[in-house]
């Protein structure tokens, strides 16, 4: 049985031989290091795999410029995307051509070295796709006119390490060999970054049907974090899914993709990788927003020996009782739809999901993924001036919180951080933002673990406060609480007397005095403590949560 050819007639699997392994390593002692982002290790996995084929390494700067103005390589090869290694400016002047680099993961395992044949800064901006100008290339930016881009063959010494589902990862190699012992000559490849519900299996089960071939399903996984719920939620899917599949005709293959925002070209990438994989045939989903691409890439697929298969927007027909394409679907018959956004409201709600959109088991995992907002973690962010009332607000918060009992809740005031967390910091707007960062990350973990933080910090920058509330809004909710206090009242509150201080010059950058204290522009709650008491400022609050739905 013949399996598909790669791309380019061969596998090009760049890893070095065992015994050349252990020389290669000592010899990358002596080497400069750079430390692949999670984006690069994913690109390095995919080039010492074989998967891009026939790829050696990253590209050289003619074939990298040859491939973005016409996707062709100097030798006169089909190429979709260009691929450099990017590194900062202090490596690239440290670097010439003819050396030898060490590429390390995280922890610094050498993963690959790299000989460097080409150092190159771009003196333009290719802010979009010559060939394909409906779409942005956001791999050529005018942000990485300041970066140097490196080309160079790779030796391979160890492939990333994973500890995540690693009965589903497969080399291109090893899959084709499983191919062929279960006798697998023609595959139907959906690559997919989303979650996977009735219509598109029906549509994927079907495309498969017609098309006499089994079926492989193959999530893409991005740059994955630690603690990445939404990766192992997923998965874990997937696998109900393929619990209720055909287990003779379908299985699943996870595959490391770095996402290009470069619309048909990343697509026709996706393809070679497929077919490097042993596929014979690509599903790409045609979605609204995606209306026209299997015309452009039309031309370009002779260039493949995988046929390109163009997936319709299915429909659920109430009176049919099951998924059609939406185009057949006659005007008389009933035809509902949920959208991804209204599924996640959904969710999020607490609202019934139809049997007819999703699968039960993979509805049970998403809720415990996607938690109701009555059962998420949340944070509660305090700020405003010094003796505005944040800490006075936040204990009666806490209070209240407590009585309710529902989660376990933490304080993180000000001070308190200060001494316990932050003790060696001074006050210069860097230590500051250093500290309002420490205190979001403590209350992104507690938000992440179901807990509610209590945060009641200055926080006088709104950038900083912007890259707090993005921290935690990964793990679960946000609010910002403005305490707006005047600067007057405060002022002549002044506890502790470090307004008079900082008036007397005694205390250099203090906030409202000699520093600015950037007001927020869309808290979710104003408070001035002026206009209230403590507990009626508290009140408000918890009425706050109550109607953005963390609390009932």
């Amino acid at each position: 049985m013949e399996l598909v050819i790669p791309f380019g007639g061969r596998l090009n699997e760049l890893y070095l031989p065992q015994d050349r392994v252990a020389v290669e390593k000592t010899a990358a002692h002596d080497y400069p290091s750079w430390d692949l982002t999670p984006r690069q290790l994913i690109e390095v996995e995919l080039l010492l795999s074989g998967a891009l084929s026939p790829l050696d390494g990253y590209m050289g700067r003619k074939d990298f410029e040859a491939v973005h103005e016409s996707m062709q390589l100097t030798n006169g090869g089909f190429w979709p995307l260009p691929l450099s290694l990017t590194v900062d400016e202090s490596f690239g002047k440290e670097i010439n051509p003819g050396d030898t680099i060490a590429l390390r993961d995280a922890m610094g395992v050498l993963i690959s070295t790299m000989t460097v044949s080409d150092i190159w800064q771009h003196k333009k901006a290719y802010e979009t796709d010559k060939l394909f100008p409906d779409t942005t290339a956001g791999y050529t930016t005018a942000e990485l006119e300041q970066k140097y881009y490196l080309g160079g063959q790779l030796k391979g010494i160890e492939p990333p390490g994973h500890y995540d589902f690693n009965q589903y990862r497969y080399t291109p190699a090893a899959l084709r060999a499983l191919f062929q012992k279960q006798g697998w000559s023609r595959v139907v490849a959906y690559q997919t970054t989303d979650q996977m519900h009735r219509a598109h299996m029906d549509s994927v089960y079907a495309m498969a049907k017609q098309a006499e071939a089994n079926l492989l399903i193959q999530p893409l996984l991005g740059e994955i974090q630690a603690g990445d719920m939404e990766h192992y939620a997923r998965i874990r899917c997937f696998e109900h899914i393929l619990k209720s599949s055909a287990e003779q005709t379908t299985m699943m293959s996870l595959l490391p993709f770095a996402q290009h925002l470069a619309g048909p070209r990343a697509m026709l990438c996706r393809a070679i990788i497929c077919q490097n994989y042993g596929c014979t045939h690509f599903i790409h989903w045609e979605d609204p927003e995606n209306q026209g691409k299997a015309d452009v890439i039309a031309p370009y697929e002779k260039e493949l020996a995988i046929e390109m298969l163009s997936s319709p927007v299915m429909a659920y027909v109430q009176e049919r009782g099951q998924y059609i394409p939406l185009a057949q679907a006659a005007a008389s018959e009933t035809v509902l739809h949920i959208s991804d956004e209204e599924f996640h409201r959904r969710l999020q709600e607490d609202i019934q999901i139809p049997d007819w959109y999703t699968y039960p088991e993979v509805l049970a995992e998403l809720r415990k993924a996607y938690p109701p907002r009555y059962k998420q973690g949340f944070t509660v962010f305090l700020t405003g001036l010094s003796g505005a009332g944040k800490s006075t607000i936040a204990q009666a918060l806490l209070v209240k919180l407590m009585e309710a009992g529902e989660r376990a809740v933490t304080l993180l005031d000000g001070d308190i951080v200060r001494k316990r967390l932050s003790s060696e910091l001074g006050f210069s707007k860097a230590h500051r933002n250093l500290n309002i960062l420490r205190i979001g990350y403590v209350a992104s973990e507690i938000t992440k673990n179901g807990g509610i933080a209590i945060c009641a910090p200055i926080a006088p920058y709104r950038g900083t406060r912007r890259e707090v509330r993005a921290m935690i809004e990964q793990q679960g909710g946000f609010v910002e609480i403005h305490v707006a206090t005047s600067l007057e009242a405060c002022e002549a509150r002044d506890r502790k007397g470090l307004y008079a201080k900082a008036r007397a010059g005694l205390i250099k950058e203090f906030t409202g005095i000699s520093d600015p204290y950037e007001e927020p522009e869309k808290p979710e709650l104003r408070i001035d403590t002026q206009d209230c008491t403590p507990e009626e400022a508290a009140q408000r609050v918890v009425l706050k949560l109550e109607h953005l739905g963390y609390i009932r």
